[in-house]
């Protein structure tokens, strides 16, 4: 029974830092684990150009531990109105991406994307600078059920972007379908997706345990146990069109245990000892280390971290809640429960 694993220091491809007192808390828990995260640009106001996105990695950058070693990768955020010269800023910036959100698809989404023929000047362009895409890949359509909206995104708009825009390198974020999966086998080498902890470990059970659970409530939200099981095949499966994004999106206690709570789960406090779990129970622990450290950094197109790190499988107990800044509290996944493998720091 393997009781220690090394491997190369994983990379965060989707992640939430938030700004403030909330940043200056839960950045330690991804910069003691990770070497590099694409962080999300929906603040409030949301990061629209290079130079807000610039301001904002100051920021992350001022409030890092001193002896933390992490780069901050930052993206835009895509508007209807988003131009091509913002783009080629962008790029000439050293920003690593542009996320789209569907307008009132998820937390600070209300100035995403109305109708995505209003952005393809935007991807023309990013197509041209070779700047990634990122997509929040779900519709918000009143009709469509909140369980199928992955799957409608892909077949009414990523087929057509893929076509229209063949060069452009496109990460379809925190799949959680098997119609993702199989429309990720398929696509061409320039189409890859991120995956988290918490959808390849809960089905959607875990929001209705013994009662409505709103910290496993997350967008898109955890699906049936078929596509649970088929989005952990695909990150096992070792192939680099599939790796590691959390997505660890901190909310305060009292915003999620609400009337109307919001969408996000926090996983960055055991953001690489989760995946070790699903691993493990998978019987694919060597493949963890592709699947963390190399697939999303070679379709970046950076270099691979040559630092190391080493998990023990030793329990520890997750605390019931973390700091967020100003009296708040975030309350983390597995809060009072135990985690079965732990980093060696």
């Amino acid at each position: 029974m393997t009781t220690k694993i090394t491997f190369t220091r994983p990379d965060d491809w989707h992640l939430h830092l938030r700004d403030g007192v909330a940043l200056a808390a839960v950045l330690p828990h991804t910069a003691l684990r990770f070497a590099r995260a694409i962080v999300m640009p929906n603040l409030k106001p949301p990061v629209t150009t290079t130079a807000l996105a610039l301001a904002y990695r100051k920021r992350i950058m001022d409030a890092l531990p001193k002896e933390a070693r992490f780069e901050p990768l930052m993206t835009l955020y895509l508007t209807d109105n988003m131009t091509a010269e913002e783009i080629a800023l962008a790029k000439a910036g050293q920003i690593a991406a542009v996320k789209y959100y569907p307008a009132g698809a998820t937390t600070n989404s209300e100035s995403g994307v109305t109708a995505l023929p209003k952005t393809y000047t935007a991807l023309a362009a990013m197509e041209e600078h070779d700047l990634p895409l990122l997509l929040h890949g779900e519709v918000t359509d009143s009709d469509v059920d909140v369980f199928d909206r992955e799957k409608i995104f892909i077949d009414r708009h990523l087929n057509e972007i893929a076509k229209r825009f063949p060069k452009l390198r496109i990460v379809l974020e925190h799949i959680t379908t098997q119609e993702a999966v199989e429309f990720i086998q398929s696509a061409p080498r320039t189409i890859a997706a991120t995956i988290t902890a918490h959808h390849v470990l809960l089905n959607r059970n875990a929001m209705f345990e013994g009662g409505l659970r709103p910290h496993h409530y997350s967008l898109p939200v955890l699906k049936r146990e078929q596509h649970r099981a088929a989005v952990l095949r695909a990150a096992v499966s070792g192939n680099p069109k599939f790796f590691l994004g959390t997505d660890s999106a901190p909310h305060s206690k009292s915003a999620k245990e609400s009337a109307c709570s919001c969408a996000g789960i926090y996983s960055a406090h055991a953001g690489i000892e989760l995946y070790t779990e699903a691993f493990e129970q998978a019987g694919a622990l060597d493949k963890l280390e592709g699947f963390a450290s190399f697939y999303g950094a070679d379709f970046y197109r950076l270099p691979r971290n040559e630092e190391k790190i080493t998990l023990i499988k030793e329990a520890w107990t997750v605390p019931q809640e973390y700091a967020l800044g100003d009296g708040n509290a975030v309350v983390p996944l597995r809060a009072g429960q135990a985690v079965a493998w732990q980093l060696l720091t």
